[in-house]
């Protein structure tokens, strides 16, 4: 019997703003949702007036109604509620990054591999239509050999509120680096048609987060000051892949430069320009048809709800029970890349990384 969306009960852990980002394009994909599960009695109640559903403080007894569960709880309680889902083999949908570090995301990997579930990693920026475009373009041959991703994600202003778990190295294992970079990484990575890893060398820098006299102008949540933050803000590295492809990274929550989402894919026969969030696009090349010249060329495309294209690709592979659940071994490379990152910061050179 083939199975429908309509037929795929679903739940979500973690009730915050993400989570109801989540639950709004559930239910307008047709998903049923059926309960949701946070230890924050408020979160409780909020999402059950609504969304009218059964909320639950123990996530076993929202696994006993459903089919498949979305994860969008800070990163440190990723493996709890992960591993728990596997065990049941119920399908997750699991937001990024897989874990708050290396060794609880490797848990989390080894854990899916036994598991009869479908399981996806949120990097939705994947579903953007600019970089699907760029994407098909790159299998089509029109870029050539791709050699080198200038990958770019810098809030001039934007870091947390500061004291908010996302600038808790305990909860959130970093700062801006392990919460913009790992869209960045897996992206360049994606585009890149994820090669092995050699080595990578880097620095995370604390600049702003952890000074008095921090100025802002996009902060949410609320500031508890300097004595909340220990994490990095901004963080620059430079990525070495197998057949001499690179990555130049730039990621920061705040910096004294103006805000980027830009990438550059380097290609042999031609280069893609695009802004990850504006949807920009252009195609860089040389021809020597008559005259030699330079051509530049403009794409034009639309902005598209990236997270629901998402859950789309999720529900449709359940439904379909096919296609290969790559995410989270991706998910684990990335978050490889993001601790030897923090390693090289620490420790002043270059780190091997082990992408076995």
């Amino acid at each position: 019997m083939t199975m429908d969306r309509s037929d795929i009960r679903t739940g979500i852990v973690g009730l915050g703003n993400i989570g109801q980002y989540h639950a709004e394009r559930l239910v307008e994909l047709g998903v049923p949702l059926v309960g949701g599960m946070d230890i924050a009695t408020e979160a409780r109640s909020r999402f059950a007036r609504r969304y009218d559903v059964d909320v639950y403080e123990d996530h076993h007894e929202l696994y006993d109604t459903i089919d498949a569960v979305v994860i969008t709880t800070p990163n440190k309680y990723h493996e709890e509620y992960a591993v728990d889902a596997f065990d049941r083999d119920l399908h997750v949908l699991l937001e990024k990054p897989l874990a708050h570090s290396i060794e609880s995301a490797q848990r989390i990997a080894d854990a899916a591999v036994g598991s009869d579930g479908h399981t996806m990693v949120g990097f939705n920026n994947r579903f953007a239509n600019t970089v699907r475009i760029v994407h098909n373009r790159i299998a089509q041959g029109d870029l050539g050999d791709i050699t080198h991703v200038e990958a770019n994600y810098v809030r001039r202003r934007g870091i947390p509120g500061r004291g908010s778990w996302f600038t808790r190295r305990q909860i959130a294992g970093g700062g801006s680096l392990i919460d913009l970079g790992v869209h960045a990484i897996d992206l360049a990575l994606y585009l890149l048609d994820y090669p092995t890893v050699e080595e990578v060398t880097g620095v995370a820098r604390g600049e702003f987060g952890n000074s008095e006299d921090y100025a802002y102008l996009d902060m949410w949540g609320e500031d508890a000051g300097p004595a909340g933050f220990d994490v990095d803000d901004s963080a620059s590295a430079f990525i070495r892949c197998a057949g001499d492809q690179t990555i130049s990274l730039e990621v920061a929550w705040a910096t004294n430069r103006p805000s980027t989402h830009e990438f550059v894919v380097r290609g042999t026969e031609s280069a893609a320009r695009f802004d990850l969030l504006e949807g920009d696009l252009s195609l860089h090349s040389a021809n020597t048809v008559g005259p030699d010249h330079l051509e530049d060329t403009s794409v034009e495309t639309h902005q598209n709800d990236t997270h629901t294209e998402e859950q789309e690709a999720f529900f449709d592979r359940i439904c379909r029970d096919d296609g290969a659940d790559d995410s989270v071994d991706e998910a684990l490379t990335v978050q490889r890349i993001i601790d030897a990152i923090y390693r090289s910061s620490d420790e002043g050179h270059t780190i091997a990384v082990d992408d076995e």
